[in-house]
């Protein structure tokens, strides 16, 4: 699985069918699912997405995670309530998985069959609720238009096949 991490100072998604979903300061986050993943893949991205480092603390140093980011040591960082933890927009992606090594059209042949990718986005987001992290989304499999507001900007990549 890739999913491309984006800090955000606020963000919103807006679905095909007139599905809206918005968060405040946190994280869009782009997932993509391979043909060879699986619920392993899905375990190590909840062991890791809640509690990277990506959010200031009180002296503006990159110290604090998702869950941490509105605790006391944000100090004037923080943007809700103590121990409320950032939001998060998870958005299915299915393009991060395109290869573009021939041609000038990407090629999609890695990217899972929605009956596949669906159950494990659903998974990774029941997993990042119960974790504790506000979780909204889009709607698989439709058009989306996406507004978000950059934080920094601080944009990570994780890859369950880089070790």
């Amino acid at each position: 699985m890739r999913a491309l991490l984006q800090r955000v100072a606020k963000a919103e998604i807006t679905c095909a069918g007139g599905h809206r979903a918005a968060i405040g300061r946190g994280l869009v986050v782009l997932v993509g699912v391979e043909r060879s993943d699986g619920p392993a893949d899905v375990l190590q991205l909840l062991g890791k997405l809640p509690h990277l480092r990506l959010f200031p603390d009180a002296g503006g140093v990159m110290n604090l995670s998702l869950l941490e980011m509105n605790a006391a040591a944000a100090g004037n960082h923080a943007t809700s309530a103590p121990d409320s933890p950032g939001g998060l927009l998870l958005v299915s992606q299915f393009t991060l998985h395109a290869d573009t090594r021939r041609g000038r059209r990407p090629y999609y042949g890695a990217a899972a069959e929605p009956a596949q990718a669906l159950p494990l986005l659903e998974q990774l987001a029941a997993g990042l609720r119960a974790a504790g992290l506000s979780v909204e989304r889009g709607v698989f499999g439709e058009q989306m238009e996406i507004n978000l507001v950059a934080d920094g900007p601080v944009t990570l990549l994780l890859d369950t096949r880089v070790v």
